[in-house]
């Protein structure tokens, strides 16, 4: 996302409070300004125009969580990756760059750093998450880690070290982790190392089959992997940095990158009296609603619960989130929206070595864990026709289906960018409840120039054979 800044004033304030001068009073105040904050403003401002709206945020810039292991190869400028809130404050809203100290639930009264007071009718907390630190980890010290914040001066502190950096040592198996790593693996002169404890990166998104897919990809991108790799000690120096494995093995850098996930940020919260559950989330109902009256929490900070498992899940998608502020921004006064959400479908989508990688809803693992009743189907195939044209890639789709009544729950896609799309319409049968035999009667367009041949699309033919599976009198064949 790049950002053209026309008039740096809405980087500051719309308004001012001076020391002493009277308490700001406003109808609606969101604290943090990540893609939930954001939207719930912005969708707040346009359905109350008649309400005066303030967001808090610590940073005049900020980045997109997704878009940061682009910045160090693909996107180049962080400035294309900047979350910026230039709608908002050009509608009429104001933004105070400053960092809220104290919530008086009972004066509905906030106090922020500067020692100002402001009063609020109703509260968002959209104070996000921050990243995991690895003080488990003996010989740990925070002056010789980097780990990834959605703040954008320290990004650039990140990446001024990132290109003065021969080697470079990654901590993780996640999306951050290997989707920085193959970034990096990108940029000329670079050795990158990625150590993680798992046999396979994304292992808690996708199969085995799949995952070590991932596995190759990396490696096929340059990225020297250590699997099952637990770190025992970290020995590091003003000029070198080394990390000791459980196998005696050393990995030698010049910095190390600790992409070991996130957490929400549930400090203010907790401080203000408002529950949180054990995951560490503010706990909320359906239209986003916590304990107290006239504060709402959302996005990252906030609790999920789980489509398929009904489950309290550590979920953290800027889609997700999305949906979520929207809903709330619509029925901050009154429900205006009726909002019977059953719980968060996680979808995952993300590109390594120019192959997409996407799953939905449970997969066979989680289907495991859950006790979950299920049969699984595969087909592979190539995302276009004739297979002679020079741009055609292979394309596998899996589904999880429940073989009681062909009830889909899970689906994992790889292959080339119409995997992202396939992802998306997985994702709408599940939250539909459509079963496998209803899919094989969808209607889709087919060109020959932009999808696969109508015949045997991989969605489709993988819902056949599980039809094939459930029936005692179809002998299931795996195709491809």
């Amino acid at each position: 996302m790049e950002i053209f800044f026309q008039n740096k004033q809405f980087l500051t304030l719309n308004f001012y409070i001076k020391k002493g001068n009277t308490m700001k009073k406003y109808d609606i105040v969101i604290i943090g300004e990540d893609t939930a904050g954001l939207v719930t403003a912005i969708t707040a401002q346009n359905e109350y125009s008649d309400k005066s709206i303030l967001v808090i945020k610590a940073d005049e810039k900020g980045q997109i969580l997704c878009g940061i292991p682009y910045m160090f190869h693909e996107l180049a400028n962080l400035n294309k990756n900047s979350m910026h809130s230039k709608a908002f404050v050009d509608g009429g809203g104001d933004l105070l760059i400053d960092t809220v100290i104290d919530v008086d639930t009972k004066k509905q009264i906030l106090t922020v750093s500067s020692q100002d007071k402001i009063s609020y009718n109703k509260l968002v907390l959209a104070t996000g998450s921050i990243p995991t630190v690895p003080n488990f980890i003996e010989g740990f010290d925070s002056k010789y880690f980097e780990l990834i914040s959605k703040s954008h001066s320290a990004m650039e502190r990140l990446k001024e070290k990132i290109n003065k950096a021969c080697r470079i040592i990654v901590l993780g198996s996640g999306f951050t982790a290997v989707e920085i790593a193959e970034q990096l693996a990108l940029k000329a002169g670079k050795e990158i190392n990625l150590i993680f404890r798992s046999e396979n990166c994304l292992h808690r998104t996708f199969s085995s089959e799949f995952a070590t897919a991932v596995n190759q990809q990396l490696t096929n991108s340059g990225v020297i992997l250590h699997s099952k790799s637990l770190v025992k000690e970290i020995a590091c120096n003003n000029r070198e940095r080394k990390v000791i494995l459980e196998s005696g093995d050393i990995v030698e850098g010049d910095m190390i990158i600790a992409a070991l996930g996130f957490s929400a940020n549930f400090d203010l919260a907790l401080s203000a009296g408002i529950h949180v559950n054990d995951n560490g989330q503010v706990v909320v109902d359906n239209y986003q609603r916590t304990n107290i009256k006239n504060i709402f929490a959302v996005g990252d900070c906030a609790q999920i619960t789980g489509f398929i498992t009904g489950r309290n899940d550590n979920i953290m998608l800027d889609s997700t989130a999305t949906v979520k502020a929207r809903v709330l921004g619509y029925n901050l006064f009154k429900i205006r929206i009726k909002h019977s959400f059953p719980g968060t479908l996680s979808v995952f989508v993300t590109e390594i070595n120019k192959t997409v990688f996407a799953s939905v809803g449970v997969i066979e693992q989680e289907a495991k864990r859950a006790n979950i009743s299920y049969i699984t189907s595969t087909f592979k195939d190539i995302d276009r026709r004739p297979e002679t044209f020079s741009d055609t890639r292979g394309l596998t789709v899996k589904l999880v289906v429940m073989p009681e009544n062909g009830q889909i729950i899970g689906g994992e896609v790889v292959g080339s960018k119409s995997s992202a799309e396939i992802i998306n319409i997985i994702a709408l049968a599940i939250q539909k409840y459509v079963t496998v035999y209803e899919l094989i009667s969808f209607h889709f367009g087919s060109h020959l120039l932009l999808n696969e041949d109508p015949t045997k699309t991989v969605l489709i033919k993988a819902a056949e054979n599980a039809i094939c599976q459930m029936s005692l009198s179809c002998q299931y064949q795996s195709d491809g």
